[in-house]
C-alpha cells in the first residue's frame, strides 16, 4: 500500500490520494478530564460525565461520547492526513460505527485508507476522495470506523 508517511503533509494534493494509499497516525491519549469536559458541553449522559455513577452503569465506568471519539479521529486527520491548503470540505460520512467504548487512558491511532478518488466533472480544480477510516485503541481493537468523503484541490501548476 502506498504510504503517506513519506509525503510531507503540506505536499499532499488530490493527485496523492490514490486508491490504496494510506497510513496510521497517532497516538492521541484520551483523558478522564477531556471525556468529562466534552460530554458536559455536548453529550451530558451520566456514562460520559460522572465517573462515580458510571461505575454501576452498563459499561462499568466512564466512557467517551461517540462524538468525542469521532472528534479525536478528526484531530488526527487534520494533523496527519489532510493538507489544509488542499482540503476544501467534506460532503459527508457513510457507515459511521462506534464498535467499542473509549475509556480514560486509551491511546488512539487513526488508520486511513483511500478507497477511491475521482476528478470532479464540474470543478476541474478538485476531486472527491473516499477514505476508509478506523480508529484503534492501544490493543489494536477498532473502536470507531467510517467512510469519509473529502473534496480535495488538485496540485497547483508551477
Amino acid at each position: 500500500m502506498p504510504s503517506f508517511t513519506e509525503t510531507p503533509l503540506a505536499d499532499r494534493w488530490f493527485e496523492d490520494y490514490v486508491p490504496g494509499a494510506g497510513g496510521t497516525f497517532g497516538p492521541a491519549e484520551v483523558t478522564e478530564a477531556e471525556i468529562v469536559a466534552f460530554a458536559t458541553r455536548f453529550d451530558p449522559h451520566t456514562m460520559h460525565v460522572d465517573p462515580e455513577a458510571s461505575r454501576t452503569g452498563d459499561f462499568g465506568g466512564l466512557i467517551a461520547s461517540g462524538w468525542h471519539t469521532t472528534a479525536v479521529m478528526m484531530r488526527l486527520m487534520v494533523d496527519h492526513f489532510l493538507n489544509e491548503a488542499a482540503s476544501v470540505a467534506s460532503p459527508g460520512v457513510d457507515e459511521l460505527r462506534w464498535h467499542l467504548p473509549v475509556r480514560p487512558g486509551d491511546l488512539l491511532r487513526a488508520r486511513f485508507l483511500v478507497v477511491s478518488a475521482r476528478a470532479s466533472s464540474s470543478r476541474p480544480d478538485r476531486g472527491l476522495v473516499r477514505t476508509r477510516i478506523e480508529l484503534l485503541n492501544q490493543r489494536d481493537e477498532v473502536v470507531m470506523s467510517q467512510l469519509m468523503m473529502n473534496l480535495i484541490r488538485r496540485r497547483p501548476e508551477a
